[in-house]
């Protein structure tokens, strides 16, 4: 069977050659007589495997020497709890509210601080990111927060409009869209993101936490959810999810020989540029996004109706593009193009949904 299109949000595919590479390193991987599956994370060749994948990603961000980069498990939920557990001081935090996940976290943070909300978007559905100024941040506050990217309703915060919150340290959960465009790491005390997107496989959580933000966790939290603990620990103070992140650390090497993340956003924007051209073209189909806060990574839209959306689900899935069925909050569809769908993939998307529009030419 040849290999499809996945525009799934999550997992979503992985670039072919890192599959290969590790198909090849499966079994023996690099001579040790046995896979990375199986190896002890204590021994040294493990340790050369997290260590490298910490270091190509340290050269991908431009993340610098007063930052640590850890390892863990939980996805980006866990992270809800983590961030105000480690941060909170004098109960105040503030939280943009951008979609479902940014809603999620503020559910959880509002358990340990009091949250304020300065900014949302969720009047109008999701479909557009709220002006961000530095005024509307307290000074005060333990942190601020924000999603960059909303994988569901298809919105981003671009480097450029990332809001200065002072001496605030400014936290990103960036699950759906990192390596995908380059940001300034300085600007946060604190960045994550869930593998399973644009990193490797599900199962490892990247954390970049500026290193005075460490030790400041709240008295009665677990130690498995102490920043702290991971960080003196090397991200082994307990089993790592071993074999995913030596997944996203072949993701490392490979993004790093394409040419880094500057590269990677321009065939991102140009992948974009390609369905955004024909949805703002097309007499069917429809975009669901402000055009100034369109997401690079995750696309939105619907047809006129739920019957035809249904048909050109199953006709689409028939062809080879496969998880294009949208959120169950806002149906429709969603394409998903990470950044390992390849460019000739949006391209037969597009050619199929043009043919799709001629084909249901009594809608138009």
């Amino acid at each position: 069977m040849e290999r499809c299109y996945n525009f799934s949000a999550g997992p979503s595919m992985l670039p072919l050659a890192v599959l290969l590479k590790a198909q090849e390193e499966f079994i023996n991987y690099n001579g040790c007589g046995m896979s990375v599956a199986e190896m002890s994370h204590r021994s040294k060749t493990y340790e050369h495997i997290i260590h490298t994948a910490e270091s190509d990603l340290r050269d991908l961000m431009n993340i610098p020497d007063n930052y640590t980069v850890l390892f863990l498990q939980g996805g980006a939920s866990t992270q809800f709890a983590m961030v105000p557990l480690n941060l909170t001081k004098h109960k105040h935090a503030d939280y943009v509210n951008t979609g479902q996940w940014s809603k999620k976290a503020i559910q959880e943070a509002q358990k340990y601080t009091n949250v304020n909300v300065v900014a949302s978007s969720e009047d109008a559905m999701f479909n557009y990111i709220p002006k961000l100024e530095s005024s509307m941040f307290n000074p005060e506050a333990d942190y601020a927060y924000l999603t960059v990217n909303n994988t569901i309703y298809g919105t981003h915060i671009p480097n450029d409009a990332i809001p200065d919150t002072k001496d605030v340290p400014l936290v990103a959960d960036m699950s759906s869209n990192i390596l995908g465009e380059k940001y300034d790491i300085t600007k946060f005390g604190i960045v994550f993101a869930g593998a399973q997107k644009n990193l490797g496989s599900a199962g490892v959580t990247i954390v970049i936490i500026r290193n005075d933000l460490l030790d400041n966790n709240l008295d009665f939290t677990p130690t498995m959810l102490q920043y702290s603990v991971h960080q003196k620990n090397d991200s082994m103070y307990n089993t790592p999810p071993t074999y995913a992140i030596y997944l996203t650390g072949l993701v490392f090497k490979w993004a790093k020989e394409l040419g880094g993340v500057d590269v990677l956003e321009q065939i991102n924007k140009d992948k974009a540029s390609i369905l955004y051209d024909f949805l703002d073209k097309s007499s069917l189909f429809t975009g669901t996004v402000n055009k100034n806060d369109r997401s690079l990574m995750n696309i939105p839209f619907i047809l006129p109706n739920d019957e035809l959306n249904k048909k050109f689900i199953e006709q689409a899935t028939q062809q080879g593009f496969v998880n294009l069925k949208g959120h169950r909050t806002i149906g429709g569809m969603r394409a998903s193009i990470y950044n390992a769908m390849p460019i000739e993939g949006v391209k037969k998307l597009v050619e199929f949904m043009q043919k799709f529009e001629s084909q249901e030419a009594k809608y138009v």
